[in-house]
Order: C-alpha cells, then structure tokens, then sequence
C-alpha cells in the first residue's frame, strides 16, 4: 500500500483529533466527502487506524503514580515469555509491556496507579506471584515533561510502500 500526501494529510489530522467529523476532514485535506470517507476506510482496512480512542486525565482519575518496573525473567524460553505476556496482559493496571535488550530487564512496563499503598498490592499481589518472574526494578515518574499519541509521519513520502 502505497501512501500519498492526501492519505498524510488524513492520517496526522485524525491523529489530532479522532472525532474529526467527515466533512471537516474533507475540507481541512482538500477532498470532497465522499472521495475522503473512501480513504478513511481504506486506511481502516489496511490496518494502519487500528482504532479509534478517547483519552482520560490520569490524574483527574486520581491515578497519581507512573511505575517504570523492569523485570527479569528465570528461563528465557518462549514458552515461558508466553506465559508471562498471557499473564500481564490481564492486568488493567499496565499500560505498555515489551520485551528488551541492552540492561539487566527482560522485559519492561509502564504500570499507572493510584498511589504507593495501590502499587505495593499490585507488585507483591499480582506481579511477584507470575512463575518466572526472579528480578523486578522499579523507577517512579517524578514529572512528564512529553506526552505525546501521534506517530511521526514526516519520514513517508509517495515512494514509501507500507
């Protein structure tokens, strides 16, 4: 699939804003409602808008506390990281889950909670309890300077084949 500068176009603006009503879409790329609505569906289709999402103030939610936890694993067999990724998946509390390489960590997560008392009950309730897990490393967001949802796109040009 190829991308041109109008597919971009709809792509950094739905980025922007997901709730871009069609016909405010097709103007702000210069299209037609129809022509845009067809893009928009064959984006979809092709799997690069996987979805469409509303985001919440975590801290209005009362979910003060970002854990950065690395965890170190006992075997790295796949049917081990299976288990475990299984296992992880299930907890509402992890926000981001990857396999890594270059520091002590198998794995690291992004864990949002309440607060210190909410991450001890889930450290020692939940996560210490999956079979495997032999090290994990906290280190506790002080402040977020960025934040960002939208994806570079600068780096695609009309030659670039997805």
């Amino acid at each position: 699939m190829k991308l041109d500068r109008t597919d971009r176009r709809i792509l950094a603006a739905m980025q922007r804003n997901a709730r871009i009503s069609n016909l405010e879409l097709a103007e702000l790329v210069g299209l037609s409602p129809t022509p845009c609505s067809r893009r928009v569906k064959r984006l979809e289709e092709s799997g690069l808008i996987r979805g469409h999402v509303t985001l919440l103030d975590q801290s209005r939610l009362g979910l003060k506390l970002t854990a950065y936890i690395g965890i170190s694993m006992d075997r790295h067999t796949p049917d081990r990281f299976q288990a475990f990724e299984e296992q992880v998946m299930s907890f509402p509390e992890v926000m981001e889950c990857s396999v890594v390489t270059g520091q002590a960590a198998d794995y690291l997560l992004k864990v949002v909670v309440a607060d210190m008392e909410y991450y001890e009950k889930f450290l020692l309730g939940k996560l210490t309890r999956i079979p495997g897990v032999t090290g994990v490393h906290s280190s506790f967001e002080l402040r977020r300077v960025i934040q960002r949802t939208e994806l570079p796109l600068e780096h695609i040009d009309d030659r670039t084949v997805l």
